[in-house]
């Protein structure tokens, strides 16, 4: 038994990953081809992927909003985990990213189940919340740029069903947001987001010490 959260070394990783990850030949190739790219550091880890499959299968989801693609590990982990009638709107602006992303998803045997919009995220869901969309996703994905963390969470709660949860990542930002010398503009967006989160009376929330902090917010 434990006060608290044990710390996390290279070889304790190393062995939750071998004792607990069960990935895809697909989703191994991926993560190994986005590990060629110049800004592999953003993808997920392996471990918060599965955790948010499995997440995703306890709501029993259908419907899920993804705010954030880059190689398109997270929608692709999400969408193997939704039924054959379940689909991701994705929403990014970068093409070649995602161009990469597609052909995984291709390969998947998921694509059907993505709908990649291209233009920026506050946009479209803008556009999906005056198509009617609102309450009726199951869970969504924040994994975007810092500043407009806040835009992207009060749009994906509107779209949101009760009992749905949003799944924000990045919310320790390398452990920078406990460091009081650190002030840069970035670390300072997600400072303040988690302190308004955790005041938030629309939702319950839990911050996990997942890969790079991950919050999950349920919407009451």
């Amino acid at each position: 038994m434990s006060s608290k959260t044990i710390n996390l070394n290279d070889s304790l990783l190393h062995y939750i990953q071998s004792v607990s990850v069960q990935e895809s030949e697909v989703l191994k190739q991926l993560r190994a081809e986005t590990a060629k790219q110049p800004m592999a550091v953003m993808q997920i880890a392996p471990e918060q992927g599965q955790f948010m499959s499995l997440l995703v299968q306890l709501l029993n989801a259908k419907k899920t909003l993804e705010i954030g693609v880059f190689t398109g590990y997270s929608a692709l982990i999400v969408a193997l985990a939704l039924p054959p009638d379940g689909q991701v709107i994705a929403c990014d602006i970068n093409k070649e990213y995602t161009a990469i992303a597609q052909q995984f998803w291709q390969q998947a045997g998921v694509a059907e189940k993505i709908d990649l919009r291209i233009a920026p995220a506050l946009e479209t869901l803008d556009k999906l919340i005056a198509e009617n969309h609102s309450n009726t996703f199951d869970f969504a994905f924040i994994d975007a740029d810092k500043s407009n963390y806040s835009n992207y969470y009060e749009k994906a709660l509107q779209l949101v069903r009760p009992g749905g949860v949003i799944a924000i990542d990045n919310v320790l930002w390398s452990g920078r947001v406990a460091d009081p010398e650190v002030q840069d503009n970035r670390t300072q967006k997600i400072r303040e987001f988690n302190q308004n989160l955790a005041q938030d009376s629309r939702v319950k929330i839990s911050l996990l010490p997942l890969a790079d902090g991950l919050t999950l917010a349920l919407k009451l």
